[in-house]
């Protein structure tokens, strides 16, 4: 189980950013097409994982979604980080970490060319600790070194029931906690878009319909600091799904009331003056019990 130690530095700064005035809209700017995708997960409520591409193009192009049944029991997963997907010929590698009955759990296994669980391969759960039944969100975080894929640094950010926020560091096999704050209960959703040397990068909406930057240095103990970009619209999403494309972010916004999901195109942000471009409603229905992006082994996201 993992030591939760909080320190509250920064999180007064941070809750006031987070507070902000609402209203209703998906609006923002539209935009031509980009030459950019995002790589889409779930899990179903019979546990299968699938896979989607979305290319950021106007209007937005959907991709055939892949199903890998089999992966989870129905209903059995409460959260999901991101799962890295990378190649390892015949098969893709596929990895990430997943709450299950309240413990979480590093999930593994190897999908063929059709998407399918290789036989050979199945799924492996592997227990790292109990105590994560009152968490809302988990979100991992992985540094690679380009030239061989292998990670320098992995962390995983979680948001407790009580608006706690925790970092927890990846030592060997183990997690050590290396930072935690409070103040953030009216978040919505965050999600990674930005990771270097020294510092992670989140973009996070709340309850008021703010959209914001949320940086938190790598260096202990942990502290934050926040830009607003928007101050209205976004409360309407319940997630947020991000991925790199050079230097520019594609942004998955999930509306869960009326199960629909819209993409945008954000460039480098900088505060305010932000470009959000506003590329249209995915096509489909967006109903599974959750969402989360297919990363690639070495995962470039430069979006601040």
């Amino acid at each position: 189980m993992f030591r939760k130690t909080v320190s509250l530095a920064g999180a007064a700064v941070l809750a006031v950013a987070l507070g902000s005035s609402p209203t209703p809209a998906h609006a923002e700017t539209s935009a031509a097409s980009a030459p950019c995708t995002l790589d889409l997960g779930s899990v179903t409520a019979d546990g299968a994982h699938t896979f989607q591409t979305l290319r950021a193009t106007t209007p937005v192009i959907a991709g055939t979604v892949r199903t890998a049944p089999g992966v989870f029991q129905p209903g059995q997963p409460q959260h999901t980080t991101n799962f890295r997907n990378y190649p390892a010929p015949p098969d893709d590698v596929r990895s990430g970490l997943v709450v299950l009955g309240g413990a979480l759990y590093d999930s593994g296994y190897r999908a063929t060319a059709t998407g399918q669980i290789n036989p050979k391969y199945p799924v492996v759960n592997r227990r790292i600790g109990g105590g994560w039944s009152n968490h809302r969100w988990i979100e991992q975080s992985v540094l690679t070194e380009l030239m061989t894929g292998n990670p320098l640094r992995t962390n995983l950010y979680t948001q407790k029931t009580d608006g706690t926020f925790y970092r927890y560091t990846k030592v060997g096999n183990s997690w050590r906690n290396s930072g935690g704050m409070g103040g953030l209960t009216t978040m919505k959703s965050m999600t990674l878009i930005d990771r270097e040397a020294g510092h992670e990068t989140f973009l996070a909406n709340n309850r008021a319909g703010g959209l914001y930057t949320v940086r938190i240095p790598t260096a202990e103990p942990m502290r934050a600091s926040s830009k607003a970009l928007r101050t209205t619209t976004w409360q309407v999403f319940e997630q947020l799904i991000a991925t790199g494309c050079g230097n520019d972010t594609v942004v998955l916004g999930i509306d869960r009331d009326t199960k629909s999901a819209y993409l945008y195109l954000m460039r480098h942000a900088n505060g305010a003056s932000t470009v959000i471009q506003g590329l249209g409603k995915v096509p489909g229905t967006f109903a599974d019990p959750h969402y989360f992006r297919w990363a690639p082994g070495v995962d470039l996201l430069n979006g601040e």
